[in-house]
């Protein structure tokens, strides 16, 4: 007996096991699991925490193109060198800055610059507020 195959779309026989099978498994790279991990998910909040869960660029006024992005509260933790530039620095304060979702894209798409990215990242001890956000 013959079937359609759900991932290639081609007709086998019942006990065939498609090669295309398994690449459509294992479609889940190293930076879709690290994202799904305790330890991102951990660094991601103390991330929003040091930048007190404010996009820091709407805090500064930058790369908007009108008021209601400022102190926009819906913050992502952006990695400015990707992980699949240098998986090493995954977890470096010093690599991630909290953005709201419309210059998170901005920056993902380069049109923000990552050497200015850098030069906002707060310096300051995680438990007090950077000198800029007060």
């Amino acid at each position: 007996m013959k079937k359609s195959c759900v991932y290639c779309g081609k007709i086998h026989e019942k006990s065939y096991k498609c090669p295309c099978m398994q690449s459509i498994r294992n479609r889940r790279s190293k930076s879709d699991e690290f994202r799904g991990s305790a330890e991102w998910k951990y660094k991601r909040r103390e991330i929003r925490e040091r930048d007190l869960n404010l996009c820091i660029l709407c805090r500064l006024g930058l790369y908007c193109s009108d008021d209601r992005f400022l102190y926009n509260t819906e913050v992502e933790a952006h990695h400015i060198t990707p992980l699949i530039e240098d998986w090493s620095k995954r977890l470096d304060n010093d690599n991630l800055i909290s953005l709201c979702r419309y210059h998170h894209e901005l920056a993902e798409k380069g049109l923000i610059p990552r050497q200015k990215l850098r030069d906002l990242i707060p310096k300051s001890n995680l438990n007090t507020a950077p000198a800029y956000l007060i």
